[in-house]
């Protein structure tokens, strides 16, 4: 009679330990691995260039560049937060172009996405016209970069984009696609990099950082003027961001020299 209790004890213990056995992982299907991340960077870079668009069309000029800094930098945590599992969170065609160089995508994705981030910063950009008073919007070009008057200022203005998204590249490779320094908290990283540059550099070159966010105001204001600056900048710094990854800060699976 013990040893009947025991051994259904036994049983009992054993039904109550088991775990439920959890589902087989589905792989993602087309849409999920094709179709969807451009989506996602397609409407991610849309609305970061809408509010940021509409923070520099409506600053207030008491508030100088903090409403900016501070627009931008939260609109790019709250969608890399968002997005970062559908698509990486890319939003800016240099940061696309460093986390394929470091292996953290694939090629064929490369061209769509810098499609998409494009096209989003044109929509954006039609949406902050649509939304702001014409005096404004006309004030501001658009929220264009149009900081560059002279070829006096362009030396220092270039060399500030290629240093800041230099700075913000290197931020999102490590915090987000080199494996031994992934961290769950790259969105605050990256959004407080933003902001800390626009602060520092605001005044020199605009900060533009991002050439979708150039682009789409230039387009729908018809402003360009310097603009080549604002693509020139921000892909070398990407690229320098990349190389000093891919070369030297990365681990051994990431770096190609010195393993």
């Amino acid at each position: 009679m013990a040893d009947e209790k025991l051994e259904m004890g036994e049983v009992g213990a054993s039904l109550m330990s088991a775990e439920p056995k959890k589902p087989p992982v589905r792989p993602p299907n087309k849409f999920e691995r094709l179709i969807q991340p451009c989506l996602a960077e397609l409407v991610g870079t849309t609305f970061f260039v809408f509010i940021g668009c509409v923070s520099v069309i409506e600053n207030v000029e008491a508030a100088g560049r903090l409403q900016p800094a501070l627009v931008h930098g939260l609109a790019v945590a709250i969608m890399v937060a968002c997005m970062a599992e559908i698509s990486g969170s890319h939003f800016n065609p240099p940061f696309t172009l460093a986390i394929y160089l470091c292996g953290g995508m694939e090629m064929n994705m490369v061209a769509p996405y810098l499609a998409c981030q494009l096209v989003g910063g044109v929509i954006g950009a039609a949406m902050a016209k649509a939304m702001t008073s014409r005096e404004n919007y006309a004030k501001a070009q658009g929220a264009a970069f149009d900081l560059l008057q002279s070829d006096s200022q362009l030396g220092g203005a270039l060399f500030g984009e290629i240093a800041m998204t230099c700075l913000v590249t290197m931020v999102v490779l490590l915090g987000a696609v080199n494996p031994k320094s992934r961290s769950p908290l790259v969105p605050f990283m990256v959004g407080c990099t933003v902001i800390i540059n626009v602060l520092a550099g605001g005044d020199v070159s605009g900060t533009c950082l991002n050439p979708a966010r150039a682009f789409g105001p230039a387009l729908v204001s018809n402003y360009w003027t310097y603009h080549w600056v604002y693509w020139v900048g921000p892909i070398a710094g990407g690229l320098i961001a990349a190389a000093l990854v891919r070369l030297l800060l990365g681990d051994r699976s990431t770096r190609l020299i010195l393993k």
